[in-house]
């Protein structure tokens, strides 16, 4: 994984890096393997993650397709233009 630090702007290199690993699942892996887990904990845990995730694409595909109503999306006010 590698950020680019520009104009010596370390800070928000820091956040840039931070949120590539989360998107990564790196502190997730990190925070499941400070103890032991396991095999039948893990085959649950596994097992429940891909239910999780069927029922999620389910409820996507029936938004999808007019059978549940879409989530309200939540208005933003818009960000000021910031110089670069």
């Amino acid at each position: 994984m590698q950020v680019l630090v520009r104009d010596n702007n370390v800070d928000q290199a820091l956040r840039v890096l931070k949120k590539k690993m989360q998107r990564e699942g790196v502190f997730r892996e990190m925070k499941a393997r400070r103890s032991y887990e396991k095999p039948s904990e893990r085959r649950a845990r596994e097992k429940a993650e891909a239910i999780r995730r069927a029922r999620k694409a389910a409820r996507k595909l029936a938004q999808r397709e007019g059978l549940l109503p879409a989530p309200k999306r939540v208005e933003r006010p818009a960000r000021p233009a910031q110089a670069r």
